[in-house]
């Protein structure tokens, strides 16, 4: 394996992260167990898969020149004990169980976190043996949908895996090593087990990482991942002579030309969309302080039926996103009701909508490939089809703009800027997220087939998004298996209620049926 330079976007990705915001993307799913060793056995399943996958074998580092850039090579101390860990089930247990008599979302003592021995758990075929991992101790058990935070579920061991996964995705990825993790865990009854991927944003977007992660499992999407690593094209010679140049000269003005332009017009989209004004005090959270560690994060989920999604979209229009959409924004509505807060008044807050830019039945491939729609979700209208349809307009209006325009189109901005801007300016970008958009709403599309680790099945699988800086709610949603699973990821201390958010969502899901049918 050769090294790569990132990509722009890829490279931005990268320097916005901080201790307090890591910008690693996340997937927990449930599986079925079929004996008490089901989750030590995927473990050494993953171990052993990993290393044999090239994208999963590379680590970042910075170069020289380009000044302030950074490249992919391969890590010569590949390790998959450092990236595949088997939950302690029994210390898990009990620090959920602490977090129920607790109240559920806030700290529940010192849960301790064991590293798979997975390279020789893989050689013996057996139970993974477990080393206690320092870096995963003093973990806080969220609350899950359900807003159960304890054992959820008959059994020994038992527990909520979304009440494990929130201080997993609250601790950073080690920047020194290939970064991923998969982390094995106590399912929510004794007849399942769960895992929880986390990719670094700067490895992949959502479908990248979807690809990476269907690597380790018994069987390969109906897309083929690309090439972990990407090999550069050849470049036609170009001719030679001392004409060549000026001949060049036109081509290379137009492209500065109609670059500047895009990133003019991306400004400009910004600046109409507005300020965050009138943004509910529940979805912002405290900015950290000087040296700030990693923060707190909750985990919900949620899964609705497809059939129910899909009636409310035949009766009342759209696309199955827009409905999904709307429901965000009805559930934020009930649930802000609920709580006692105001409702937002005029148009609503911002919410950046993930769009992919790779072409469609292409292989995902690495790195990101992204832009985005900027949408107000109207939190003020109070009849639910009121509300889709004015999702469905926002959302059509973005589509005819198309993806390299508008203010979701930010991303596209990083293409303009120099390593050492990202370098030098990561920073600052983060800080400007609040400035940017209000909310992260964003699906990633499965493929429609069944998920399966060492005979295991999958069962349900939970997209899971960063947090930007002084952003308390991430939602992600995906489609499996007739099944709509909503990711929650939250700011702990601006969003100690997570559960009632997925409980609103449900209710608000009822209340549409209700109103098509």
């Amino acid at each position: 394996m050769a090294t790569e330079h990132l990509s722009p976007l890829d490279l931005a990705f990268w320097r916005i992260e901080s201790a307090a915001h890591p910008m690693h993307l996340g997937a927990l799913a449930v599986l079925s167990a079929d004996g008490p060793d089901a989750a030590a056995r995927a473990a050494a399943l993953l171990a052993e898969r990993c290393a044999g996958l090239p994208g999963l074998r590379r680590r970042i580092h910075d170069v020289l020149l380009p000044v302030g850039a950074a490249v992919w090579s391969p890590d010569p101390d590949f390790d998959p004990a450092r990236h595949v860990f088997l939950a302690d089930a029994g210390a898990a247990a009990a620090a959920a169980a602490a977090a129920a008599r607790t109240g559920g979302s806030a700290a529940a003592g010192a849960a301790a976190w064991a590293d798979a021995d997975a390279v020789g758990a893989a050689r013996a075929g057996a139970d993974a043996a477990a080393r206690v991992d320092a870096g995963g101790g003093a973990a806080r058990a969220g609350a899950g949908a359900d807003g159960r935070a304890g054992a959820a579920g008959a059994g020994a061991g038992a527990v909520d895996p979304r009440a494990a996964a929130g201080p997993l995705m609250a601790r950073p990825l080690d920047r020194t090593r290939p970064p991923w993790e998969a982390h094995v865990l106590a399912g929510p009854g004794p007849d399942s087990f769960a895992v929880l991927f986390k990719f670094h944003h700067a490895l992949a977007d959502g479908l990248g990482a979807l690809a990476l992660a269907a690597g380790l499992f018994d069987r390969e999407p109906p897309f083929a991942p690309g090439p972990a690593v990407r090999s550069p094209v050849r470049p036609v010679p170009a001719p030679r002579g001392p004409g060549a140049a000026l001949r060049r000269l036109p081509g290379v003005f137009a492209s500065r030309v109609h670059d500047l332009g895009q990133a003019l017009e991306i400004g400009a989209a910004v600046a109409r969309a507005g300020l965050p004004l009138g943004v509910p005090d529940a979805l912002v959270a405290a900015e950290p302080g000087p040296g700030a560690g990693a923060g707190n994060r909750t985990v919900a989920g949620l899964a609705l039926d497809l059939d129910e999604v899909n009636l409310i979209r035949k009766v009342a229009g759209g696309t199955v996103n827009d409905v999904l959409i709307a429901l965000v924004a009805g559930a934020l509505r009930r649930w802000l009701a609920e709580r006692g807060d105001p409702l937002p008044r005029g148009a609503g807050p911002r919410a950046l909508i993930p769009v992919s830019r790779r072409r469609p039945g292409a292989a995902p491939g690495a790195g990101n490939r992204l832009s985005g729609y900027l949408l107000r979700l109207p939190l003020a209208e109070d009849d639910p089809l009121r509300r889709l349809y004015a999702v469905r307009a926002g959302m059509d209006r973005n589509k005819e703009a198309g993806p390299a325009r508008g203010a979701g189109a930010v991303a596209l901005l990083a293409d303009h800027v120099h390593p050492l801007g990202h370098r030098l300016g990561g920073p600052l970008v983060a800080q400007a997220a609040r400035l940017l958009y209000d909310i992260l709403v964003t699906s990633v599309p499965l493929p429609g087939l069944t998920f399966t680790l060492g005979g295991s099945t999958v069962r349900e699988v939970y997209p899971l998004a960063p947090l930007a800086r002084g952003q308390s709610l991430a939602i992600a949603v995906s489609t499996y298996k007739g099944t709509v699973h909503y990711g929650l990821v939250a700011d702990a201390a601006a969003v100690p209620d997570l559960a009632a958010l997925a409980g609103a969502l449900r209710a608000e899901l009822d209340a549409f049926v209700r109103e098509v049918s």
